[in-house]
């Protein structure tokens, strides 16, 4: 979606004028603001038309080392249209004032959070280990790159989640007998093996794959693996405690009946970004990254602090992630992100989506 300009062009478009105004001024003062919209508004007419709204996003979208993303023009537009509140095709000062609090400052300097996905025991060398599984892939290997971020960038909170599942939980292939299966499981009792998935009875039918026992609350298997850095004021997050309902994702159980602490805690923290990493990819990472855009963040998933099952589930996690306008990263990326020194235009896009039908003051 985005590629580099050229110099040449660059400087065609007068923004070295005006690409550091978001760090000469707080950007909570009005000052500032009002600098911004003097600044891009070329003709002086106390109006932003799209040309004027196109350098706007020229100058947020960039990063430190002299990239300056493009956004699609149909993309420009759709935003362009998001903050001109009465379609008269220009962004006059009171409808910058909503672009300005709800879009420009959360890109600025957004509220980030480090979400690190279920790196316990049983799947690095324990029950689940997924060395195991088809992809062969070795969960241990995100805990260096986890910690290396843990320790060099200063994220505004961290969430560490567990599964926690009771000894009943309906995930287990060994608990199989204690629930009846419904005639239209594909596969039989008899017939099951481990990573199959089957249809138990209802009302409602509920499909459900099946894994070696596992993350056993209390248990050795279900704790953070000892190599893991711990933070200090970091949150533990737990899932999967209803026995009869399996939970991927750490906002959710997978039948949406109960969200969990996660969900209240980034409200109070007012969350606009979510760096999502760990175990395993295409399972309870994919299926987190996959609430945390549903719900409306702005979703980072680290590439390189993440291992999975299956080699095309994880291709299916990815493709999911960037066609919902969140971006996929190396950990190396992510500090400069955080900072606000590389601020991406997937993000910016997705965060305009999100505030059509936010009210406006």
């Amino acid at each position: 979606m985005s590629n580099e300009v050229s110099k040449s062009e660059k400087e065609n478009t007068g923004e070295d004028d005006t690409d550091c105004w978001c760090n000469q001024y707080d950007l909570e003062s009005a000052a500032a603001m009002d600098a911004c919209f003097t600044a891009f508004d070329k003709n002086g007419d106390g109006y932003l038309d799209e040309a004027e709204f196109k350098c706007v996003c020229r100058a947020l979208f960039r990063n430190d080392r002299g990239k300056i993303y493009n956004l699609e023009p149909k993309q420009l537009h759709e935003m362009f249209s998001v903050f001109d509140a009465n379609k008269d095709g220009y962004i006059d000062r009171q409808e910058f004032v909503f672009c300005w609090n709800q879009w420009i400052k959360k890109i600025v300097r957004p509220v980030s959070v480090f979400l690190v996905v279920d790196v316990q025991n049983d799947f690095i060398t324990g029950a689940l280990n997924i060395s195991n599984c088809s992809a062969k892939q070795n969960g241990a290997e995100v805990i260096e790159p986890i910690n290396k971020l843990l320790t060099s960038v200063e994220f505004d909170a961290v969430f560490y989640s567990l599964d926690w599942h009771p000894s009943d939980h309906v995930s287990f292939i060994d608990n199989l007998s204690l629930r009846k299966l419904d005639p239209s499981s594909p596969v039989s009792a008899e017939n099951v093996k481990v990573y199959d998935t089957v249809i138990f009875e209802g009302p409602p039918k509920m499909k459900q794959r099946l894994w070696p026992r596992h993350c056993v609350q209390e248990s050795w298997g279900a704790e953070l693996h000892k190599e893991l850095k711990i933070v200090d004021n970091a949150i533990k997050v737990y899932k999967g405690t209803n026995p009869e309902v399996d939970s991927y994702s750490v906002f959710w159980d997978n039948k949406k009946l109960a969200d969990t602490t996660l969900v209240s805690e980034l409200r109070q923290k007012n969350a606009t970004d979510i760096y999502v990493c760990g175990l395993a990819y295409d399972v309870c990472v994919g299926a987190t990254a996959a609430d945390s855009l549903a719900s409306g963040y702005r979703t980072i998933l680290i590439d390189d602090c993440c291992r999975g099952v299956d080699l095309h589930d994880i291709e299916k996690t990815k493709n999911n992630v960037t066609s919902n306008n969140g971006v996929i990263v190396d950990s190396s990326q992510v500090r400069a992100m955080v900072e606000g020194r590389d601020r991406r235009p997937e993000l910016g896009y997705k965060l305009a989506l999100e505030l059509k039908n936010v009210p406006r003051d």
